[in-house]
């Protein structure tokens, strides 16, 4: 029996890809319009893994990703990373000059926004993800209105590349990470980076020193995001990414950062795979 994916968005979105990518087959997909809706699914038992977009090579982290995954104890046990190719698609017959409105999840327009900026009378509108508005468009016989979407979603929708690759950076790459309501095995020869959170206390120096203790044993750190904590003033978690080549390294780092930290998480350990 196949497990169930859960995916934000719908079949033909950048997630439905990652998953078939990921798991290397045509996977059932549990469609979900929000990553809330994707968290409660997994939490819930209807879907057994799910993919999520956690950080984008123009956008930056998503952090409220990493606050779901850590609020409802949810396990990384993987990741995998996708080129984003953006186009501009409309029903067929329409022209550039007869568009009104472009209508998109926010971060695929705002990785857009160079080539949005050269079309100032037309309205950009947020929506909830980029295939679900090319589906819309195509269902309704929407006119006047274009998505943003990858090559995929026109083709399966039957829509018009008005502008391709509008993206403004071309090497535009997004990481996704799969995750599960329990933790995965991982053999410890396989485990190359982990996503841990801890807290410090509010003094001058700690955050250095929790730095120097992850240099001194050979962790690379990829990625830090500070997060306040809206109960304690002044006080803030870190989210951190990092890679190493020894486990062993990487151990003695966390068994160091426990005693150090206030608080501390792992919130995944898996395999890198970083192209």
């Amino acid at each position: 029996m196949n497990e169930i994916i859960g995916i934000q968005g719908i079949t033909g979105s950048f997630h439905h890809q990652v998953a078939q990518e990921y798991f290397r087959q045509a996977v059932i997909v549990d469609e979900c319009l929000s990553f809330e809706e994707l968290v409660d699914n997994l939490l819930s038992g209807k879907s057994d893994q799910a993919v999520m977009a956690i950080e984008n090579s123009i956008a930056g982290p998503i952090i409220p990703n990493y606050s779901l995954i850590d609020k409802n104890n949810l396990h990384i046990i993987g990741e995998h990373y996708l080129r984003i190719h953006q186009n501009l698609m409309a029903l067929k017959g329409q022209k550039m000059e007869d568009i009104l409105e472009v209508h998109s999840h926010p971060m695929a327009i705002l990785q857009c926004m160079e080539f949005l900026k050269k079309y100032p009378n037309i309205k950009l509108v947020e929506d909830k993800d980029t295939a679900e508005t090319a589906r819309r468009i195509q269902e309704k016989q929407l006119k006047g209105i274009a998505a943003i979407a990858g090559k995929t979603a026109s083709e399966m929708y039957d829509l018009e590349i008005l502008a391709p690759e509008i993206q403004t950076i071309k090497n535009n790459m997004t990481r996704f990470v799969i995750i599960k309501k329990e933790n995965s095995f991982v053999p410890e020869n396989e485990i190359n980076r982990a996503s841990i959170k801890f807290e410090l206390d509010h003094k001058r120096g700690s955050l250095a020193a929790v730095l120097n203790v992850m240099s001194d044993c050979k962790l690379n750190l990829t990625k830090i995001q500070s997060l306040p904590k809206i109960e304690t003033p002044w006080k803030y978690s870190f989210f951190v990414d990092v890679t190493f080549e020894k486990y062993e390294d990487y151990a003695k780092a966390k068994s160091l950062l426990t005693i150090m930290a206030e608080y501390f998480k792992v919130l995944g350990e898996y395999k890198n795979t970083k192209l």
